[in-house]
């Protein structure tokens, strides 16, 4: 066993495989509903720094994710959306 993981050995073939296998696509799961469920989630605010509470949310939003995909349901998260970009323009702003 390599002391050191070396991505480009095994991550292409890995994925490819799950490309192949159909699975990112929700009409192919066997317990399929017609039921959608999305979570759209706006980036953190550029005014702090990262913290804990960040990793915490995000780990949720993935949990609540992946079981409403066994669920069966069509779903689409879609993390980092912006709906305003007023606290980002600010800090960019200043930094100009």
């Amino acid at each position: 066993m390599d002391k050191k993981y070396q991505p480009q050995k095994h991550e292409q073939k890995i994925y490819t495989r799950w490309q192949k296998s159909g699975l990112f696509n929700p009409d192919n799961l066997k317990n399929r509903k017609n039921q959608s469920y999305s979570v759209v989630i706006p980036p953190p605010n550029v005014t702090g720094s990262l913290h804990m509470g960040h990793a915490l949310n995000t780990t949720i939003q993935d949990i609540v994710i992946r079981f409403q995909r066994m669920d069966g349901k069509k779903v689409l998260w879609v993390p980092g959306t912006d709906h305003a970009g007023i606290a980002t323009q600010n800090v960019v702003e200043k930094m100009l």
